[in-house]
């Protein structure tokens, strides 16, 4: 049997709910996403918290709420404690898209699922990888390999590669095939036969225009035109994921067309998040990287967008047409709801989105076709308690206070019992009785109290003392030739502990935090949350482009096509999307397509037949390697036995080694073997499909190109032409390309 591997989904199959995934591989337990939604609906989570604990380790492969939103809670409430492994970025921009979520719920409601505290904590167990690093797990997950590469979508954003005994798992969600100005498109293409793929079916049914096309349309159509007509552009967007490209889009347009509309990009770790990113650009496209290297150019250094991290700011800004982009994209909580509240009543203004809403909230709400004229939506805001409810306030806390207090004097006084234990005055002949001394104490007291301070028999212990001693401490350091032996890590500052200090909750490194998200962090002032529900008229102008950054349907079934999986499993869609890519693949792909329901495990198990061997010593020190790019190769012919131990190893035979048929072992490329015969001197051309050395001889490859597994095994290079000497040294040239064993 091969490895054994199966699938249950928790969270995400045949809707568009977050992404969350158990994969079990030989016992060892992955849990793949760990997202929620900006409803935070805790009852999307009772699948993971039935599986929770028995979770060996986390991956994680983008940064946004949908991929990593729950961590923090189900490390709080859920009983999650595995290990948590992603990119840098991921790592980052996680964590201030959590700190955006929070103080963004905490501004308009008593929000307690988790704490700032909580979201620091579930970030510290993580490891950070960077792109095509091979990670090899220990312990239960000895001999597993994990590696992160390219997805495109976010930045850092991940396809997640598990490797067991040769065999692949691919990892595949939200991935983007095309290049961007900030992001270099995915690796997904390099991977041939795994022998499971997980990927999703969200973009399925749709297909993308061209991007100068968009570009175009979403500049000069709709933001120049809204603003030079006296409007103001509002833009939801998340806090550190597409928005970045958005940013960037922007900042290239406003150069080129020489514009001075301001355009603020608004969220509570804005200026965190644009820091962070100014240090990410090996993480970036290529084009960005270059520019680097070349001229110290660096794309975020922003000239013409003002980062803001609260709406007073925003609100003191000049009078006039803006651009604002702002958090929340889902209209649900954040700065965005409050602007798209005030500025919907005005015809002039527009609303534009660049994702499709989430499931249920106002966004996906105002993008139904057609819009509603209008909506419903709940204003809430902090205010400080006065009067009798500050009184009240007050007083419940001091209650809470003694309470605490009292109980904490409680267990002092277990935790003393408990460390003098019972016998502990009758057990030790030097422990005076101290219940003895204050009886004498008092006695001497009735008689007199002139000689109460000299007059004490022996030592009076105080109430925590065990015996009439000194308190007395063993020197145990340990010395050697080179004088006191000491642990270096006592002296060195964990940068993990310093990353937390430097962002220190708000997330903005220089410190600029505005009162009222102050106030959220540290909870100075008692507050309480005022609501009351409007009715919005929708007068402003509603459109959708699509800046989602994933590789439309067309795109999909090409690249699932040439990965061609060995089984291949389908998540992350709506039911109508996911239906219509099982059956594309089924009949194009590969004959075995799953697409599990929520807690359904799936087997998909490989079929191949896999045993681990060793390899003796008396057969290694006779085999000749040949080297093969990184690698090195040898032809092996041995019998199987069984060590003392009772494993499989490969021992010599002890007969004749029988005649093989040489194999020829390499990749070869017509154009390359065209210019390596042009370098000796033989005339060479392509004609016809083949590639014509001399006078006399043709090569030609033959074979389905496009068959499932790539070309591996699937051509033959024919040679053809009279027996001359223009054939055989040709024949020599072609040999010399591959390594013969």
């Amino acid at each position: 049997m091969g490895t054994s591997v199966q699938v249950t989904p928790l969270c995400g199959v045949y809707n568009e709910n977050p992404l969350s995934y158990l994969v079990s591989i030989d016992g060892f337990n992955f849990l793949i996403d760990c997202g929620w939604n900006d409803h935070f609906d805790p009852s999307l989570l009772q699948p993971l918290s039935r599986v929770a604990s028995t979770i060996d380790a986390v991956l994680l492969s983008h940064s946004d709420t949908l991929h990593l939103g729950a961590l923090p809670y189900a490390m709080k409430q859920l009983g999650l404690s595995a290990p948590v492994y992603s990119t840098e970025p991921v790592y980052r921009l996680g964590l201030l898209t959590m700190y955006d979520q929070y103080l963004s719920r905490k501004a308009v409601s008593e929000f307690d699922l988790f704490t700032l505290d909580d979201i620091d904590s579930a970030f510290q167990n993580f490891t950070r990888l960077t792109y095509s690093q091979n990670h090899h797990l220990s312990g239960k997950g000895e001999g597993i390999v994990i590696a992160p590469h390219v997805a495109g979508h976010l930045l850092g954003g991940t396809v997640w590669k598990i490797t067991k005994d040769g065999e692949d798992v691919v990892y595949a969600v939200d991935f983007n095939h095309r290049k961007e100005r900030h992001l270099n498109g995915t690796v997904l293409e390099s991977f041939v036969r795994p022998a499971v793929l997980i990927t999703d079916a969200y973009n399925a049914l749709s297909n993308q225009p061209p991007r100068q096309q968009r570009d175009k349309e979403f500049l000069e159509k709709t933001i120049l035109k809204t603003l030079e007509a006296g409007g103001n552009v509002l833009l939801p967007v998340d806090s550190a994921g597409r928005v970045l490209e958005l940013i960037l889009i922007l900042e290239q347009f406003w150069a080129q067309s020489l514009l001075n509309y301001p355009i603020f990009f608004l969220t509570y770790v804005s200026s965190s998040t644009i820091d962070y990113v100014k240090s990410f650009l090996e993480w970036m496209s290529d084009s960005i990287a270059k520019s680097f290297e070349t001229s110290r150019d660096n794309a975020f250094l922003l000239k013409h967008v003002t980062l803001l991290i609260n709406k007073s700011e925003l609100d003191n800004a000049p009078n006039g047409p803006k651009v604002v982009l702002a958090s929340m994209a889902s209209l649900e909580a954040g700065f965005s709801h409050d602007i798209f509240v005030e500025w919907a009543a005005d015809a002039k203004n527009q609303v534009l989105f660049t994702e499709r809403g989430q499931f249920g909230s106002l966004a996906r709400m105002l993008q139904a076709d057609p819009p509603p004229k209008a909506v419903k939506v709940t204003m809430s805001r902090r205010v400080p308690l006065v009067g009798d409810e500050l009184i009240a306030y007050e007083e419940e806390q001091k209650r809470l206070k003694k309470e605490e207090e009292l109980k904490a004097s409680m267990i002092k006084e277990e935790e003393l019992k408990a460390s003098l234990g019972p016998d502990s005055n009758t057990s030790d002949p030097m422990v005076i009785d101290a219940s003895n001394n204050r009886a004498s104490l008092e006695a001497v007291g009735s008689h007199g109290t002139g000689y109460r301070d000299i007059f004490i028999d022996g030592f009076v212990p105080p109430s925590t003392s065990v015996a009439p001693m000194f308190p007395f401490y063993e020197n145990t350091t340990e010395w050697d030739d080179f004088g006191e032996v000491i642990n270096p890590d006592d002296y060195v500052t964990k940068d993990d502990d310093m990353d937390q200090a430097a962002m220190h909750v708000g997330g903005d490194i220089d410190g600029k935090l505005d009162e009222g998200s102050a106030s959220l962090i540290l909870d100075t002032k008692p507050s309480k949350v005022v609501s009351n529900e409007l009715t919005v008229q929708v007068k402003c102008s509603l459109v959708y482009i699509d800046y989602e950054g994933r590789s439309d349907g067309r795109s999909i079934k090409s690249i699932l096509a040439h990965v061609a999986p060995l089984k291949l499993v389908l998540v992350h869609g709506s039911a109508e999307s996911t239906e219509h890519l099982k059956q594309h693949c089924l009949k194009h792909v590969c004959p075995q397509v799953f697409a599990p329901q929520i807690e359904e495990t799936i087997d998909v198990t490989s079929d191949l037949c896999a045993y681990k061997v060793q390899l003796s010593e008396k057969l290694m020190s006779n085999v000749l390697f040949k080297k093969l790019g990184d690698y090195e190769i040898a032809w092996v012919d041995a019998e199987v036995g069984r060590t003392e131990s009772g494993t499989l190893s490969l021992l010599p035979i002890t007969t004749a080694a029988p005649p093989h048929k040489s194999v020829l072992v390499g990749d070869l490329k017509m154009a390359d073997f065209k210019q390596f015969l042009a370098s000796k001197g033989v005339q060479v051309e392509f004609a016809g499909g083949a590639l014509r050395c001399g006078e006399y001889v043709t090569l030609r490859k033959v074979g389905n190109v496009s068959q499932k597994g790539g070309g591996s095994g699937t051509q033959q290079i024919v040679i053809e032409g009279p027996l001359c000497e223009d054939y055989y040294k040709i024949r020599e040239y072609l040999y010399s390309q591959f390594y013969l064993l």
